[in-house]
This record gives C-alpha cells, structure tokens and sequence, in this order.
C-alpha cells in the first residue's frame, strides 16, 4: 500500500459496478493488512466533558495498533499536529472534513481481487439512522479512495461496517435487530439486502442474528451492531458474547445469538465453532469488540473484576496473537468499542481509480 503521500491525487470515479461482478470480495479481518484506519474525535455533543478522554483513548488505541501495523489517522484540517502529539510519529495523520470518528461505520470498506489489487466500496451513510449530521462522513469514502489512488465502488443502499462480519470465504454474519431496522432501508426487501451484500462484499451466504450490541443503548446506539456480540476468528470459527446471567440485559439475546449459530451453516456448509465468552456482570465494555491487528487482537476492557478472566479467555482463543488491553469506558460511553473505530486496509496494491 502506498503512502498517502506516495498516492495520486486523481478523483476516483464513481463506480456503478459491483466488486463480485468484477471479481472483488472483503477479505476477512484476520488476513494480513497493508494499514489501519482511523479517525480523530471531533463530536463534542457526542462525548460532552469526556471528550478530552476520548482523544486520549483514541490515541491509545491507534498507539496499539501501530505496534503491529500503519495506523492513518483521519483528521480534521488544522488536528494533525495533535494527533501527532498525542498518538505518535507511528501514526499518519490524514487532514479532511469529517463529522465523526467511528471509521468502521463512516469510512470505506476495502475489498480486494484475485490479483491482490485493493478498491474502496462506499456504501450510503445516513448517521446512525439519522441521529446525527453527516453530510461530510457521508463523503468519507469517496475522498479516502481519492487520498489513496483506489478504485471506488458505489452501493446504493445504506449499511455500516459495525453491522456485519465476514471469513472472507463467502460467509457474513449480520442481525436483524440492525439491517432490518426502518430506519436504514425502509423501501428495500430482506431479500434485496442480501442480494446488495452480496453483490458489494463478495459473500455468497448471509447468517442473520436476531440481536446485536447488548450494552448499545442511548442517543449514541448502532441500533444493534453485530461487532458488538461476534468477532470472526477463523474459517467457521466465531466468538459469541454471551452474559451468563440470566439477570443481565444480554442474556436472553445472547442465548438466542448462540441457537441461531449453532442451527447455521457458513458458505462450505460447516457447522460453526462458537468460542461463548462471558463478559461477566457489569464489565463496561464490549470485549468482542475488539480488533485484529497484524499479529495482535487490541482488546477493550473497563477496569472491573471482570477484564482479568476475559483477556485470559481471549489468550486461549488467539494463542498466536498479542492480546493488548486498551481503555474501553469511554469508547462505550460514545457507542462502541475498538473496532469500531478501526477499519482494516487489506495487503494489497490499490487497484487504480476506473
């Protein structure tokens, strides 16, 4: 992957096509990648007086990232020198409107070939279900592709990157909960979802879970993001977050998660290997909301009783990776969790704007 510097400055056109039909496909979050994506905190209605908190976690989160690969962080123009300060000559800063910092939500997708050349997709962003403004992370994609030399894909329908997870073997996993919402898709069909993932992540098989994110409450809620309760961590592997509790807000969701898992079939039609983590009682964080980094798995935690026992449980399941532990209240505070505001840049060459 080029430097942004490196990259061209050549508008990358709007692409009508779809990636499957020009041979295009997400690769799965585990696969080595060439950079990660971020962007700086820049909604004080969001954060209020934790918003001081949040540049400072952010900054621990892309400083742990950078130990195992290139962070480019999205700023504002004028914040680079802060980033800088804050996160470390690691990380790049890159200077463009944005109105929000979750770059898995508001930022591009990144999908790749059978030749190794990588291309953006940008799918249509209405805030959260129009929660917040968004006229500028509405344009984040199209402006990333540019920054970077990439071919840019156009889908014409409305979907975040928290709310669904692929193998990169054909299989995405979403919930009802998020895509089916009213306030996403209304005019299209559940069929007519599937057939746009498909199209525009190069899956061919589609597990839908009734339920997402169990502590995604507030004016900040995804609406159920799947990233909160799944992380992909193999081929027909997955983890599930599960609250053992039957007192906490998540159990009865969690436990549905679990049934419609063990009832489904991935692309190779292989039962699915589901790794139940218990979050314990009132830990704060979403642990399953972590990212995969080149060798690494950056992982949330809040500072109870609860962060010992599933960082060791995560050790278990990622005996290959570093399991590093970074501030997680306040990203929940905002809605979310590390890799929520990450976003993987597969290994690869950018395929050049069409």
């Amino acid at each position: 992957m080029a430097s942004v510097h490196e990259a061209t400055t050549r508008p990358a056109s709007e692409d009508r096509t779809t990636p499957a039909a020009t041979g295009y496909a997400m690769p799965a979050e585990w696969e080595a990648h060439a950079a990660c994506l971020m962007a700086w905190p820049t909604r004080r209605d969001l954060w209020r007086d934790r918003f001081d908190d949040a540049r400072r976690d952010y900054a621990a989160v892309a400083r742990a990232v950078a130990d195992f690969e290139p962070v480019l962080m999205v700023c504002l123009p004028g914040a680079a020198a802060d980033v800088r300060t804050m996160c470390g000559r690691a990380v790049e800063p890159i200077e463009l409107p944005i109105d929000d910092s979750w770059t898995r939500d508001n930022g591009p997708i990144f999908v790749r070939d059978g030749a190794g050349r990588i291309a953006a997709v940008g799918f249509e962003f209405n805030g959260w279900g129009g929660r917040w403004p968004h006229d500028e992370d509405a344009q984040l994609p199209a402006r990333i592709a540019e920054r970077l030399g990439m071919r840019l894909f156009s889908a014409p329908f409305v979907l975040e990157g928290g709310s669904f997870l692929v193998d990169g073997r054909g299989t995405l996993i979403t919930t009802e909960q998020c895509l089916l919402h009213p306030n996403r898709n209304p005019d299209l069909t559940r069929e007519e979802i599937e057939q746009g993932l498909r199209d525009y992540l190069g899956v061919t098989t589609i597990v839908w879970l009734p339920n997402g994110h169990h502590m995604d409450v507030g004016p900040a809620s995804t609406d159920g993001h799947v990233d909160g309760v799944v992380q992909f961590i193999g081929p027909g592997r997955v983890l599930l977050e599960v609250p053992a509790d039957p007192a906490s807000p998540g159990n009865r969701g969690g436990l549905e998660n679990l049934d419609r898992l063990r009832r489904a079939r991935d692309a190779h039609g292989r039962e699915f290997e589901v790794s139940v983590l218990d979050p314990g009682t009132a830990p704060g964080v979403s642990y399953a909301n972590h990212y995969l980094a080149n060798g690494g798995a950056v992982v949330p935690v809040g500072g109870t009783d609860c962060d010992s026992r599933a960082l060791e449980f995560l050790r278990t399941v990622y005996p290959d990776r570093e399991v590093v532990a970074v501030p997680g209240r306040t990203l929940a505070y905002g809605g979310g969790g590390p890799h929520c505001i990450t976003q993987q840049i597969p290994e690869g060459r950018p395929a050049p704007p069409a």
